[in-house]
């Protein structure tokens, strides 16, 4: 009995998740045009008002992986600070107790 039941759970919940899906793709293939962020839909419209124009950025990201590269530096940085300064990070005074005030 308890097998028939689980397949009924599974059934049933086919039964509410595929519709529901289906739903959602055809729902998101329906829009006009792709959704611009804030920066085309604002700011960019805010600033052509205002008689200036976009320009590229000082430091154009979009190319290449720096923005990834950027991260891994920083997590090396951080991972050896965290190394360097592990045993007061984790030391344990002479009570006990993991509060290592002084």
């Amino acid at each position: 009995m308890p097998d028939r039941k689980r397949k009924l759970r599974i059934l049933l919940m086919h039964i509410v998740i595929l519709p529901t899906l289906l739903f959602v793709f055809y729902f998101f293939t329906l829009a006009p045009r792709p959704w611009t962020g804030v920066d085309e839909a604002v700011v960019e419209k805010i600033a052509k008002e205002h008689g200036r124009e976009a320009r590229s950025p000082l430091i154009n990201s979009d190319r290449g992986d720096l923005l990834l590269f950027v991260f891994l530096v920083a997590g090396v940085i951080g991972g050896f600070v965290a190394g360097y300064c592990w045993r007061s990070l984790s030391k344990k005074n002479q009570d006990g107790t993991g509060d290592n005030k002084q």
